[in-house]
């Protein structure tokens, strides 16, 4: 397991040396290639696809947003 550990070593590491930038650049760049992937399913399987991913989308969304929540309404000090 020690790769694994390596791997998230170095995604620490580059979140803490990114922007905000960087990471709309990343979502662009994953969301164009879901669609590219998208692309390729065959249409008799779209629909399974499309509810997984909506799965994926709510278990990763609201817990962003709750965090977002959260941050934005802490007090400031």
């Amino acid at each position: 397991m020690k790769a694994i550990d390596a791997l998230f070593d170095l995604g620490d590491r580059y979140a803490a040396q990114s922007s905000w930038k960087d990471f709309a650049l990343t979502k662009f760049c994953l969301c164009s290639m879901g669609v590219v992937i998208g692309m390729y399913i065959p249409r008799e399987h779209r629909a399974k696809a499309l509810c997984g991913c909506a799965a994926v989308f709510a278990a990763t969304y609201i817990p962003l947003m709750a965090k977002l929540y959260r941050i934005a309404t802490e007090d400031k000090e």
